[in-house]
């Protein structure tokens, strides 16, 4: 029988199934840095765990190979890591459950890793790797010590793990399997909480119960989006709230705005992330580092202006007058409607064209006629079929599900393989790339094909 694990004071040894997630590489990252030994296994290679691999981290993608190697590690100071994406079908799971290794889901992990710490948390069904990411960039850059676990990769330091000190650690809280019920946070910020993995919630209302249940968790202050319902301070574009903007433009593609903490006011403040959505972020991190160290809230709101951004989350892969290429990791209709605004904001006189890869079949099922009224928003719009990452298929729900409910707009279905044809046949000059599958390694391809880098099959 496999234990749950008690405590990591006496642990040694990490073994990650499914070491190339976004959450677990983060972590494994932590305990390669703190000396201990770790290994990893995956499904498939991918560009972060060839990374993780130069970085000295041992991983395999067969799982004999997996086996045999869990096999020789000691069973009191190992731990096996994993997350409820494991199959339980497996022979890796089968071995494990059937064994005596301490287990631990990641969740739990980060949990123990924070305890006794002071720890910044972002929840939210939307907006949780930006703000994150942006938080620990103006901690960073603020010569604070930080430790950060990130769910997504910072474009500037290329790397989803931080560390330049322990004065403070910064978690994504994450809803999925009310993981974030494992965290209790000195202080966290609750970004949005619109219906989704319903798969595991059942309810929206479920879903809002869990984001209460973990905001008494947090020790000290809670900071929610101004429309939410729940006890905190609110974070928003108006005046009734404690952290807002106001007296917001454009200027070469940035946002400035004057910034509003608790009655002080910085003007001309800088954000080069486009979208309402990212400005929301932006405030939501300021708010959170200027709890931690209210005396320098001016100078975190400074650094603003430097974040350079996460992987997928709206990033221009090309920039040129006749044609603009962007990719974002938007999967829900929120997200769909939330890049298109910034698309627009950024592009008004142009059409849009939208390539979308669904992600879940349960998720595509339940916010069907959702995703349909975010589709419309543009001009084109092709649909790529349905990315189940965890999930088996359900009877009718595909792509042309999908795409029976988009009304007055014309669509398509399209392959991988046509992506780059149907940009290039498009009349519209702004195409985004959307979803949380893997359209994403199709987008880097497309990017080397415009910069003359390789030619696509």
């Amino acid at each position: 029988m496999m234990k749950q694990a008690k405590g990591i004071q006496t642990i040694q040894t990490y073994f990650f199934v499914g070491i190339g997630g976004i959450g677990m590489s983060a972590l494994a990252r932590y305990f390669h840095t703190h000396k201990s030994l770790v290994y990893g296994y995956d499904r498939t290679a991918s560009t972060l765990t060839k990374k993780l691999e130069q970085e000295g981290i041992s991983i395999y993608f067969n799982e004999d190979e997996a086996i045999q190697v869990l096999e020789s590690l000691s069973r009191n100071s190992t731990f096996v890591v994993y997350t409820p994406a494991i199959s339980k079908q497996s022979k890796l799971w089968k071995c494990i459950s059937t064994s005596e290794y301490n287990t631990i889901k990641r969740a739990e992990l980060l949990g123990k890793l924070t305890e006794n710490k002071f720890c910044l948390a972002v929840a939210g069904t939307h907006g949780k790797t930006t703000t994150t990411s942006i938080l620990t960039h103006i901690l960073k850059e603020n010569k604070i010590g930080v430790t950060a676990f990130l769910g997504g990769i910072l474009t500037e330091e290329q790397t989803n793990y931080i560390s330049t000190g322990e004065e403070v650690y910064v978690v994504e809280a994450d809803e999925f399997d009310r993981s974030f019920l494992q965290l209790y946070p000195t202080a966290a910020v609750i970004t949005s909480v619109d219906a989704d993995h319903l798969e595991i919630y059942g309810t929206a209302e479920a879903l809002v119960e869990s984001f209460t249940i973990f905001s008494e968790q947090v020790s000290g202050q809670v900071f929610t989006a101004s429309g939410i319902q729940m006890e905190g301070k609110k974070i928003g574009f108006s005046n009734t709230n404690d952290v807002y903007a106001k007296n917001i433009s454009i200027e070469n593609g940035s946002y400035v705005f004057d910034l509003v903490y608790e009655g002080e006011t910085l003007t001309d403040t800088k954000l080069s992330l486009p979208g309402k959505h990212n400005l929301f972020n932006a405030l939501s991190a300021v708010a959170l580092a200027a709890y931690f160290r209210p005396n320098k809230w001016k100078e975190f709101a400074d650094a603003l202006a430097g974040f350079k951004g996460v992987q997928r989350r709206f990033n221009y892969l090309l920039q040129e007058e006749n044609l603009s290429i962007i990719d974002d990791y938007a999967h829900h209709p929120t997200e769909i409607a939330a890049a298109h605004q910034a698309a627009k904001e950024m592009h008004p006189n142009e059409n849009l064209m939208l390539i979308f890869q669904p992600h879940l079949f349960s998720r595509t099922q339940k916010f069907a006629d959702d995703f349909a009224q975010s589709l419309m928003l543009f001009d084109e719009i092709c649909l790529l079929e349905i990315y189940p990452a965890r999930e088996e298929p359900i009877d009718g729900i595909d792509a042309a599900f999908l795409a029976e409910k988009v009304k007055l707009k014309p669509i398509k279905i399209i392959e991988k393989s046509e992506m780059l044809s149907s940009i290039q046949h498009s009349t519209c000059k702004v195409v985004l790339l959307l979803g949380a599958g893997d359209i994403g390694v199709e987008a880097q391809k497309i990017k080397r094909f415009f910069n003359h880098e390789m030619e696509l099959e």
